[in-house]
Formats: C-alpha cells, structure tokens, sequence
C-alpha cells in the first residue's frame, strides 16, 4: 500500500503502565478513507492505542507519523486540531444540559460577544437530520435513553469541521438495528470523502458488514491484519483468543413445568408521557433456577420491566407476585431487601461508583448489612464476603483497594454482578450484562449466569444480541412497541422466530 493511502502510521509503540505492559511494539497503520477495524479481547490493548492516537495519553516509546510527518499530541486539543476525534465508549456527555449544549461544548459559536444559541439550534438540527434522528435540540440530554445518547455522542463528532480520523469505540452497543443502518449509511459517506474511521466493536457479524479492514490484538500486540474480504468470523475469533470458542450452554435440560413458580407477572401496564402504553398489559412468569430471556428492540419495553419491578416506575399498573404472595412495590432498597437484585444496562452510570475502589462497589449494595450499633462499618467482615466474592465470581484483580476504573470492562460488570450476588438474592434481573465486553468475558459472565441459576436463583437477562440470548435462555419472552408478542421454548428458539415476534408490535402500533 502507498504512503498517500496511508494517512496515520503507529511505528513500534509502548505503553508501560506499573506492573503490566499494555502495549508491546505496536506498529499499526490507518489507512486513508477506509473503516478500520480494531478487534481484540478486554485488555488486549486496543483501546490504549486508540487513546494515544486521540492524545489522551502519550506512548512510553515509539513514535507516530500524520501524512508522513511525525506528530506528538501532548493532548486531545491538538489531536482534535489535526482532525483526529475519539467516540468513547463510556459516554461523555452532561445530562443536566441540552442537546444542543453538549453538542457544541468547548467548540462553541458566538455573535456579538455572547453565545449564539440560535446557530447551535440550527447546526444541532441539521446533524440530527443528517443521522435521521430528530430530536428537539433542547431536549435535555439526561432525560434521553442510552441509545440515544450514544446518537448524540456520534453527532457532536460529526461537527469537528476538519475531522480527518474517526475513532469509534463500541459506538453501536447500545443502538436499535435501524440506528445502527443509519450510522453504517453515513460511515460509508465519511470515507467516501477521504475521512478514516477507527471502528472498534465486539460485534464480529457488525464489523465483516462496515470494516474494509481488520487488525486483531492480543496481550499488548498486534498478532494479525488483513482485508476483511479476505477472511472470515472463525478466522478472526481464532486469531483473537488464540483457540476457538463458542457461547457456552447448559449441560442438562430441565423441565421446567415441574419447577416451582417463583414470580409471576400479570397484566403489568406502563403509560407514556403524551399518550400510549411504555408497557401494555405484560405478563410471564419465572420458575426457581430459570434464566428467562428477553429480547426486543430498543424501545420494547425490557428495561421498563425492570424499572417497575425495581420501584423505579410508581406509575405503573398490575399485579406482581413473588413465592406466591402479591408484592408491595417499595424503594430500590426495599426490593433488594425482598430479595430482588438488578445489574442495570449502563454499568458506569447505573452500577458503579467510579469514585469508590473496587471493594467498596462490591459492598455498596450490602452495606446495611456491615454497619455496627456504633454506626460504624465492620471492616473485617466487609473484607471477608468480598474477598469470597471476587474469588466467587472470578474478578481478576491484584488488589480490591484498586480504583473500579483500573478494570477491564469484563472485570467491572463482574464487579457489578459480585453487588448484586452479595445481597444473597434469589432473583437477578440482569439488562444486557454482556454489553461493551469481548467474546471471552461474555462466556465468563455466561458461566456465572448459569453458576447461579444452579443455585436455585431465577434470572431475567435482557440482551439485543439474538445469539447471546439464543445460547443463555432457557426460554424467551419477546417484546415489541410495549406489548408481549411471543414467547418460545426448545426448539422454537431460533433467530427467525425472534425476529418477526420484535417486529409484530409495530405492525400492531399502525393499525
């Protein structure tokens, strides 16, 4: 390939954090108008060489070259001003202001002095348009769902005027299928216009569709790259981890219609600010030691479920019964006193206290049950339970006095999981628990989901991955625009039959 289809080159760099080396001699090349794709399991050392091409962080050697020149960036300020741009994947908004607001944060148009809002609207509508999702650009950001937050993240880049990299770190894994269409349609206008884009994902079948392409990390180096044309899936996961691996299952079927009823659900009902049903007269039911999947599309319902269940939603309606007697829906708190225990989808929002060591997250859900007449906290106990746990749940860490965000992102939703297993429950509602995490920490929380259903505890997942909620679930509920379309068992479980039953709802809306 020639230096002028090259535009970024990477030669031989480091990085030396203490006591572990995250990159070793990288020498990586992005080339000009094309997606290039970055795979590699958690800790693999992919992202750390995205931040250091985004000038977050600096290389401990090794040098990098823009259209030949070399280049340093001692921060994001003069990456951005050579066009080069970063997608995180933890999203970096303020969801106490508008849209518009944190679209043009820290790049910000003025008129006569003072900030001209009326030209942000305009910018903000005409990107929201361009990406088909119009959104008010007053909106507040921290009253918008996850998914779209993430379109917000993906717009406010689209606005740097001179973007010449995109980088993208798992920016569809909280995206619907047609969002993620849309974002693909203006990917390949990007690069048609000569910008690269960086694309990290762990979705294989997403990246053999967008990625022109690949090149695979392992421990710290880069072990392989090709044209994604030329290669295949079994090809990449090889490569990745080094041997093949598929989603575990469970070792025996169960028959479930002799197992006792631990909770059932009826006719639970959700309105919509505006009109119309979030929910829609749902009901299921989970047996003792179940994993119950739920699958649908962003705006189903499956989170709302939780939400309700967990006394987040007062408004909604219906009767819910757990070991046979109606419940009284309570505070977050008291429904984990009643034995419920819920993992929420954004793990840094929702499930962590990113200020707190890693003990300390663990414990933060049990903490009652560590406090002392005096009021204080029985340290030695604290440190006993989470010490099981971590060995329990399988945490890779060197020291739980650790900051949680020294954590691969396998390590932290562990963590969360560990939070929730602590409080003993014998209900887990767990919303997309393999979000943002490689192929090789999903199997690892798939065996902790199944470790605990052998238990005795009942599991709720929700997943938007078919074929992680194909392998994990005993039996599935699908949702769609609200309403309960269909439940499968057995062999009814397949992809076809999930995908129609997500899409009869919306049929259904437009009647």
């Amino acid at each position: 390939m020639s230096d002028t289809e090259i535009y970024l080159h990477a030669e031989k760099i480091d990085k030396i954090y203490p006591g572990t080396k995250a990159l070793d001699q990288v020498s990586f090349d992005v080339k000009r108008g094309k997606v290039n794709v970055l795979i590699g399991e958690n800790g693999a050392g992919k992202s750390t060489l995205m931040r250091i091409i985004a000038g977050i962080e600096q290389p401990s050697a090794g040098k990098l070259y823009l259209q030949g020149r070399e280049v340093t960036f001692p921060s994001t300020v003069e990456a951005r001003a050579n066009g080069i741009a970063i997608i995180h994947q933890e999203l970096s908004l303020f969801p106490n202001l508008t849209v518009f607001q944190n679209l043009f944060m820290a790049s910000e148009h003025t008129k006569n002095g003072l900030l001209d809002d009326a030209e942000h609207r305009r910018l903000a509508k005409g990107v929201l348009e361009r990406l088909k999702y119009p959104i008010d650009p007053n909106t507040k950001v921290g009253d918008l769902r996850v998914g779209q937050q993430q379109m917000i993240e993906i717009a406010r880049n689209l606005l740097i005027p001179n973007l010449k990299i995109l980088i993208m770190d798992e920016p569809t894994s909280s995206l619907s299928e047609s969002e993620v269409d849309t974002l693909f349609t203006i990917m390949r206008e990007l690069t048609a216009s000569g910008i690269s884009i960086i694309y990290i994902s762990h979705r294989l079948e997403e990246l053999m569709r967008i990625g022109d392409f690949v090149t695979i990390f392992r421990d710290g180096k880069l072990v392989a790259e090709a044209a994604v044309k030329d290669v295949d899936v079994p090809w990449i996961v090889r490569h990745m981890l080094g041997k093949g691996k598929n989603y575990p299952k469970r070792s025996e079927q169960i028959d479930w219609s002799k197992r006792e009823t631990v909770l059932e659900v009826k006719d639970l009902t959700l309105p919509k600010s505006g009109g119309g049903f979030l929910l829609n007269k749902v009901s299921f039911n989970l047996k003792k030691g179940e994993v119950l999947g739920f699958y649908g599309l962003l705006g189903a319902g499956r989170t709302e479920i939780f939400e309700c269940i967990m006394g987040l939603r007062p408004l909604h309606s219906g009767t819910i019964i757990k070991d046979g007697q109606q419940l009284e829906i309570g505070t977050l708190s008291e429904m984990i006193g009643k034995g419920f225990a819920w993992l929420p989808e954004d793990r840094q929002r929702d499930g962590l206290v990113q200020t707190m060591n890693i003990e300390q997250n663990i414990a933060l859900s049990n903490v009652g049950a560590y406090s002392t007449a005096a009021g204080l906290i029985d340290q030695a106990a604290e440190d006993r339970d989470v010490s099981d746990m971590i060995t329990d749940v399988k945490i890779k860490v060197a020291d739980k006095r650790l900051p949680i965000l020294s954590l691969s992102g396998g390590n932290q939703q562990k963590c969360v999981f560990a939070k929730g297993a602590l409080t003993h429950p014998t209900i887990m509602l767990l919303d997309e628990p393999s979000r943002g995490i490689d192929i090789g920490a999903k199997t690892e929380i798939f065996n902790l989901i199944y470790q605990y259903a052998e238990k005795g505890v009942s599991l709720i997942v929700v997943s938007s991955e078919l074929e992680e909620i194909i392998a994990i679930a005993d039996r599935i509920v699908v949702l769609s625009n609200g309403l309960k379309t269909a439940e499968f068992t057995g062999d009814d479980i397949n992809q076809d039959n999930l995908v129609k039953a997500s899409y009869l709802g919306h049929q259904h809306s437009k009647d």
